[in-house]
């Protein structure tokens, strides 16, 4: 990346642009987004650990359109174990359907509904589905109505070797949103559902997926108490990636924490952070990670810059660690502070492999937190920062109450925030969407076919307030 002129002071993202360059990429859908750090995504998006956030159904589907997702570090370490398993049996290209039997209720239904972004319901006899039901079928019946009595029956089921441009046909020359997709060679048993826009995205990512063509997940492993036990446990059970995760990455602890899970497992996918500092960077890569998490304070749940003034603006940490990274042959992650597809943009451009994202898809259908409805009818969820109060209750309720007390007065994240589902993009996939569209756009403006090309070719600019506002479409919500 090249700067036009040097700054004097720290940036965030909304204090630089980009200038478009000569290109001869011919359009947006000839750039390879697949990322430089030997993880295995396609796309450089990582879903943050945050308990509301980062659940099973959260990492599938990103892990379907080619990012991943890190599952929190306070999990017992059992119950972890489960979710990766469930994880990895998930189709790499078909969405999990949410299934019932005849004899389950509408008020049955709607609980698990919006649960998945398909918004149906299949409707399975021994593993077969005989109907399928979405909630404009519940019109006229009340909640104890059997669903064998409001479900349609007329069904679309799609072959599993169904072509997804076929699918799409079929589903659009029907006027279907969804469709079951069954195993024929197994008496026609589900294997998952396929939608239109489902249909579309399989010819557009690849997903993220191991050497077994099993889907990717990262587990947090924490600072505290043995490390290396906990990652040697999580490796076994399948994670991909161990991310050694607190506030404070820049400690002895922590580098003692990356050595020992270095030494239980010298074969792993490690990722330490959070740090701000090119000694930062150093010393964590020093140590053993692969990969360093770069951000101290920019988080939208985050309170640690009001609170102690620590931190350091967004952009100028990432190009700094970035390329202190690149010089000792590893990688950055850029973790938090993007609000716009334009930010995931400069972050790759000022040198991150990859950008995490945790309140901006805390509002979606596959959030890890529950579905709820306010006094207006609207759909929500409730999310919270991971130095909250609410967080440390989490991780230290295996702790005595006197210690859980004295933690609990400490905290540096918001504890409970309503994040509504955007009518227009209430589906993980939909942000996935948006932003994979810009940062593709973005690639093509510097001339770049990949990422490492986007980083190389960029170029940067300082910007006022007024260019930034300048910049932002008038009577929209951006």
């Amino acid at each position: 990346m090249r700067l036009l002129h040097e700054p004097q002071h720290d940036l965030t993202y909304s204090d630089v642009f980009m200038v478009p360059s000569l290109s001869d990429v011919p359009s947006r859908m000839d750039v390879d987004l697949a990322t430089p750090d030997g993880i295995g995504t396609t796309i450089p998006l990582v879903v943050a650990n945050m308990t509301a956030v980062a659940g099973r159904r959260m990492a599938e589907t990103v892990a379907r359109r080619g990012g991943i997702a890190i599952l929190p570090q306070d999990i017992p370490v059992d119950l972890v174990g489960g979710v990766i398993a469930y994880i990895k049996s998930r189709h790499p290209v078909f969405e999990t359907p949410i299934t019932l039997p005849p004899e389950a209720t509408i008020g049955d239904a709607l609980l698990l509904i919006h649960k998945r972004a398909h918004g149906a319901v299949v409707i399975v006899d021994e593993g077969r589905p005989v109907g399928v039901f979405t909630e404009s079928d519940q019109e006229g019946f009340d909640r104890f109505t059997q669903l064998r009595n409001v479900m349609s029956t007329n069904l679309h089921l799609l072959a599993a070797d169904t072509a997804p441009a076929d699918a799409f046909e079929m589903l659009e020359g029907s006027r279907l949103h969804v469709a079951p997709v069954v195993d024929a060679a197994n008496d026609g048993r589900l294997l998952g559902v396929m939608t239109r826009k489902g249909a579309l995205r399989s010819t557009i990512y690849r997903p993220a997926v191991d050497a077994d063509g099993r889907l990717l997940v990262g587990v947090a492993v924490g600072i505290n108490g043995n490390p290396a036990a906990r990652a040697k446990e999580l490796e076994s059970f399948g994670a991909d990636v161990l991310v050694i995760d607190t506030a404070h990455g820049h400690q002895t602890r922590t580098l003692r924490a990356i050595s020992a899970v270095r030494a239980a497992c010298p074969n792993a996918k490690i990722v330490a952070g959070n740090v701000v500092t090119v000694q930062g960077t150093r010393e964590l890569i020093e140590a053993g990670a692969d990969v360093i998490k770069v951000g101290v304070g920019p988080g939208a749940m985050c309170t640690t810059r009001m609170m102690t003034g620590v931190g350091r603006p967004q952009f100028s940490a990432v190009v700094e660690c970035a390329a202190e990274a690149e010089r000792l042959g590893k990688h950055i992650w850029a973790d938090g502070g993007v609000r716009f597809p334009r930010d995931v943009a400069l972050a790759l451009a000022g040198g991150a492999s990859n950008v995490m994202f945790g309140s901006w898809l805390a509002g979606t259908y596959e959030s890890a937190a529950d579905t709820l409805r306010d006094p207006d009818g609207r759909l929500y969820k409730e999310s919270f920062g991971m130095a909250s109060n609410r967080a440390v209750k989490n991780r230290t309720r295996s702790e005595s109450a006197f210690d859980r007390a004295r933690k609990e007065l400490f905290e540096e994240g918001i504890s409970t925030s309503r994040m509504y589902l955007d009518s227009e993009r209430p589906s993980v996939e939909d942000i996935i969407d948006q932003i994979v569209a810009g940062l593709r756009s973005s690639c093509t403006y510097a001339g770049a076919a990949t990422i490492n090309e986007f980083r190389d070719q960029a170029v940067v600019g300082v910007q006022s307030s007024s260019g930034y506002d300048e910049g932002r479409p008038v009577g929209v919500s951006w």
